[in-house]
């Protein structure tokens, strides 16, 4: 019989240091837990293009509150007249404040705020029963919040002391059924909640212009101030570095050095996590590598860090277990695969929570989430939204879950 080659181990060939799959197999550490970042009540419904009624956003938060998932992006304080999807975001804020969702456990809820105006209506929302600060036109006017950029009331209010949010982000609740599912709600987390702000910069001088009339510099410059003003009131701060592996203006070809110089940046001034995001889709597996290694060349750790990816080209799944191979725990998602590129043609949602999860649990990974609720909910935002639901691994639970 002619000799047989053996079989490469998985991670070998993408120099991993570790021998084999160490998340799925006995010997794996506590690393195997890995953090979703439910995106879609912000980056992904800022690109619909219809109108979303508050209680539609909100009944979003009721079901994704559910899962067991700990991270939401629920909103942006964003001029309403570069992205009206979100301009009640003071209403979803002051409701997630008076009547939060019942839950399994904590949830810290993320706002994004563009600019030093957009924190300071943050506060003044959470803070105050006065309305809103009403965006004005200005040179530091931000046009578009990121990963995925679109160029374009309030409810029942309570005082809130200080926005705090001191646990370890990267610390998954304790997983005793051996599987992520059919999770209890405790309705004692609710008053455990926290809310964080979030703001973004971009990789390329060309998006960055387009983008925020800015250069990356000047982009940077603004942030100080916000980052500032959130540590003196206690408040966890993400940052958002935009189009990592991949640019509409300048193609394919972004610097992994620039991408690890800012995030370095940001995580100087303060930022808590910085989430390094392929807003386009072109990100691949020997990308998404040569960009790790630049940012722990840079000296900065993988708990620092979280991994934004956009389906565009079908890599998302692929670059998310290159990431989990590598180290990264946290990872951003958007049920049903809401979002998308306006400004890249053809470019796809962000990478569904669905899919994610699926692919996640099937390589040992636990993440606290339910996959069997989030796959009825894509279903459902679905529907309201009337577009396709585009997980794939959502459509095929639900059809295995239903009756024949």
């Amino acid at each position: 019989m002619p000799r047989t080659r053996p079989i490469p181990r998985l991670g070998t060939r993408l120099g991993c240091r570790c021998a084999g799959r160490g998340f799925s197999t006995s010997t794996r550490r506590r690393a195997g837990e890995v953090r979703i970042v439910e995106v879609g009540p912000r980056d992904g419904l800022q690109n619909e293009s219809t109108s979303i009624p508050l209680e539609t956003k909100m009944e979003l938060l009721r079901r994704l509150a559910r899962t067991g998932v700990r991270n939401i992006e629920a909103g942006s304080f964003v001029a309403p007249k570069w992205v009206p999807q979100m301009a009640n975001s003071a209403e979803v804020l002051n409701h997630l404040l008076g009547r939060p969702p019942a839950a399994p456990a904590p949830i810290a809820y993320n706002f994004l705020v563009p600019n030093l105006k957009g924190l300071q209506n943050f506060l003044k929302a959470s803070d105050t029963d006065d309305p809103p600060i009403t965006s004005s036109e200005g040179p530091n006017q931000m046009r578009t919040p990121p990963p995925s950029p679109k160029a374009g009331e309030r409810g029942e209010t309570r005082k809130q002391g200080p926005i705090t949010s001191t646990e370890d982000p990267n610390e998954m609740p304790p997983n005793t059924s051996g599987k992520d599912s059919r999770i209890q709600p405790d309705k004692s987390s609710r008053s455990s909640n926290s809310m964080e702000v979030s703001l973004f910069t971009a990789a390329t001088e060309a998006f960055s212009k387009a983008n925020t009339n800015c250069t990356i510099a000047e982009s940077l410059e603004r942030c100080r101030p916000i980052v500032a003003l959130a540590k003196s009131r206690d408040i966890r701060v993400r940052g958002y570095v935009s189009v990592a592996m991949g640019c509409p203006y300048e193609g394919p070809d972004v610097s992994p050095a620039k991408v690890a110089e800012i995030t370095a940046t940001l995580l100087e001034m303060g930022a808590d996590e910085v989430s390094v995001a392929d807003t386009t889709g072109m990100g691949t597996a020997p990308k998404t590598q040569e960009l790790l290694k630049a940012l722990f060349g840079a000296g900065i750790s993988a708990k620092d860090l979280a991994l934004h990816f956009h389906d565009t080209y079908g890599q998302a799944l692929v670059n998310a277990v290159v990431g989990l191979e590598q180290g990264i725990r946290t990872f951003d998602s958007s049920v049903g695969g809401l979002g998308g590129c306006p400004y890249s043609k053809g470019a796809t949602g962000n990478v569904a929570t669905e899919d994610l999860l699926h692919c996640l649990h099937s390589l040992g990974a636990t993440t606290g989430v339910d996959v069997e609720k989030m796959a009825e909910i894509g279903r459902w935002i679905s529907k309201e939204l009337g577009r396709p639901n585009d997980s794939r691994a959502g459509k095929a639970i639900l059809a295995r879950l239903s009756p024949t």
